[in-house]
């Protein structure tokens, strides 16, 4: 649901950003503010301020400013539709309702809400009444759970019958069909009368972000039972890669602790709750997948991922590495903490109580390390190409992450990994290709007439190469440059530092800005549909982040604006000249996504594909940014080795387009 600038006016002005501040931070009137302790960072003194009369908070110590909707996304993790609804409940102002055009699915994922809630009272019922007699066993005596544990967390059982639930749900006004499509109901073509999916089984509630009930996990009594953990189906309610376990309950916590924690099981979740580690979640009977580390990302930059210390447990942290080494971001990661002797967390717990589990969570490695861990301990690597075989795969691991700057720090990492795994008394240091864009590689003739830089021979930087010492590649001191290469201060104060990569406006937009501009305009559905995304671009020319905030802001209000009412409302709001110019701009064949009349998914597909390449560019012109003032502080040979690596990435990267003239009209404006 979009919602208008006027609306969030509306619910700003009725609800003081003190009051809701308020409730999570013991604020002080201090003259026309309040103030008190961070919510975001552990401080002794306040630097942390509220102004009612501008609407806005601020916090010295960590960065973060923003009003009331930004207050509830940082601190319990709600997304921004999800903050709107709570504080216009609170604000007593009423939303609207969705579109004539989704209110039958809205209406269908009501009543399917209503029956697994009504499911859930079902399964109560059974576990507290005599057909629950042995589950209710299997949880307090077996599992040891507490009876306000089973409470919170609605645990319940499915009786053994075929028509147990379908009975319940009929009297409760449900139609078989709705019973079938929620998931509850097994039917087909082949099956005469559709039959309870869930049978003799303890039942877990699955909840969504909100709490509300989506789906189940059953835990069969029966030890011969086919499956000894069934899940629900895909549903429209419920998609299993989509959604963790106790995401609703563990929210809270995790911004307090500031931590969360992934474990396997439903039943590890509630011991460890039960531990008193609320800020534990489970993916739903697979693999992490990338949509769950994005809602593990949602309540902390760094989860813990926990696994069991034996072979099963340590493939599954195997196979998480390869789910989000592609996804890293500057910031955010994820840890991973192996269990001692084979237990799960609830064993752990019950076996050795709740210290044993924090110090494993204390001693959890990052993922550089264990993703080294995993490939030096797959061979022996006593010869030299059997170190080479090492070397490529771990250039092609690093290859994967997709972010310029932290793909850069992993090459880096590993090398010095490599480097202390070699030993001094190894004959093959570490030496990448220049094919795969990792590390630097050296030719090996050396220039006697060369000037030394720093007192340095014309070898090279003492610190070149691995360890410093004789290797075959440059001499003694390490790598050396070709014939008549300049000195590193010489080729670092002319050619490079004077290139229009490195010393150009970093305010002008490249191609690729205007083609996404370009495509917003001519494709105004997809800043509908893409309204989050959109609003997070980084654009280097402010006069198109001001024009994308236009673009925004219009299909917000009226969301029937087609391309052409949507070019008359930017002109008639002052942005036509730069209207013009984009138009005039985007010339290049290979952008047709951009242009009118072509299809929807020919549209979205070409426009991700520019906006990755260009938040790509973004990232890399960043850390270019801090290589060129790494290298004026100390004029080492390392920094400007990281110059020249981003800026062949970066004229690899870019299009001859994006060195148009029309750049520095976007400048001008």
């Amino acid at each position: 649901m979009r919602f208008s600038p006027h609306l969030l006016d509306e619910i700003r002005g009725r609800l003081p950003v003190s009051q809701v501040v308020g409730r999570k931070v013991a604020l002080k009137k201090k003259g026309r503010e309040w103030s008190g302790l961070s919510p975001f960072k552990m401080e002794k003194t306040a630097s942390f301020f509220v102004n009612d009369q501008k609407g806005f908070y601020h916090c010295f110590a960590s960065g973060e400013h923003g009003d009331i909707f930004t207050f509830l996304i940082k601190t319990e993790g709600l997304t921004f539709p999800e903050a709107v609804e709570r504080l216009a409940e609170e604000a007593g102002v009423t939303l609207p309702k969705p579109e004539v055009r989704d209110q039958e699915i809205y209406d269908q994922r009501q009543r399917l809400s209503a029956l697994l809630e009504a499911s859930v009272g079902f399964f109560e019922g059974q576990l507290a009444g005599p057909a629950g007699a042995d589950a209710r066993r299997y949880l307090t005596e077996k599992r040891g759970l507490k009876r306000d544990t089973i409470k919170a967390f609605r645990l319940g059982y499915a009786p053994n019958s075929r028509t147990a639930l379908r009975d319940h749900l009929a009297k409760q006004g449900f139609t078989v069909e709705e019973m079938t499509i929620s998931g509850m109901l097994i039917a087909g073509e082949d099956i005469r009368e559709p039959y309870d999916r869930f049978r003799n089984r303890v039942m877990f509630p699955i909840g969504d972000w909100k709490g509300r009930t989506i789906a189940f996990g059953g835990r069969a009594l029966d030890p011969d039972a086919p499956a000894k953990y069934l899940n629900s189906p895909e549903t429209p309610l419920f998609h299993k890669g989509h959604n963790l376990y106790n995401a609703h309950g563990a929210r809270g916590p995790a911004h307090d602790k500031d931590r969360v924690i992934a474990v396997e099981g439903y039943m590890d979740v509630v011991a460890l709750n039960e531990g008193g580690f609320a800020e534990s979640v489970a993916p739903l009977g697979t693999a992490l997948t990338a949509e769950q580390i994005g809602l593990l990302w949602r309540m902390h930059a760094e989860p813990i991922l926990c696994f069991d210390g034996d072979t099963a447990g340590k493939k599954a942290a195997h196979r998480a590495i390869d789910t989000v080494l592609p996804m890293l971001k500057p910031g955010m990661s994820v840890r991973f903490a192996f269990l001692p002797d084979g237990l799960d967390p609830d064993d752990l717990i019950r076996q050795q109580g709740p210290q044993s589990l924090q110090a494993a969570l204390a001693a959890a490695q990052p993922l550089a390390q264990v993703l080294f861990d995993r490939e030096w301990m797959q061979d022996d690597w006593s010869t030299p190409e059997r170190r080479a075989r090492l070397e490529q795969q771990i250039r092609l691991l690093t290859a994967r992450i997709e972010d310029a700057s932290v793909r850069t720090h992993y090459e880096q990492d590993m090398r010095r990994r490599l480097q202390t795994a070699w030993g001094a008394d190894r004959a093959a240091p570490f030496r990448p290709s220049r094919e795969t864009g990792f590390g630097r590689q050296y030719p090996t003739s050396r220039n006697p007439g060369q000037p030394s830089y720093r007192g340095v021979p014309a070898g090279g930087p003492a610190r070149g190469g691995f360890g410093g010492r004789p290797n075959g590649y440059g001499g003694a001191r390490g790598p050396a440059f070709a014939p008549g290469t300049p000195p590193i201060h010489a080729l670092a104060s002319s050619s490079l530092l004077n290139s229009s990569l490195v010393s150009g406006d970093k305010t002008r937009p490249g191609y690729r800005e205007l083609v996404l501009i370009r495509t917003l305009i001519n494709h105004s559905w997809l800043a509908l549909a893409h309204a989050e995304t959109i609003s997070g671009v980084t654009f280097l020319a402010p006069v198109l982040s001001r024009l994308r905030d236009a673009i925004l802001a219009a299909v917000s209000l009226d969301n029937s604006l087609d391309s052409s009412g949507l070019r008359s409302h930017l002109e008639q709001t002052g942005h036509g000249a730069v209207l013009d110019l984009v138009d005039r701009s985007v010339t290049h064949r290979c952008h047709r996504f951009a242009e009118p009349g072509t299809g929807h998914a020919e549209v979205e597909a070409g426009w991700r594909h520019a906006l990755t390449l260009h938040e790509r560019q973004v990232g890399l012109k960043a850390a270019l940014e801090c290589a060129e003032r790494a290298w004026h502080e100390d004029r080492s040979e390392d920094a400007f080795h990281r110059i020249c690596e981003l800026q062949a990435e970066l004229e690899r990267l870019a299009r001859p387009e994006d060195l148009d003239h029309t750049t520095e009209d976007v400048a001008a404006i």
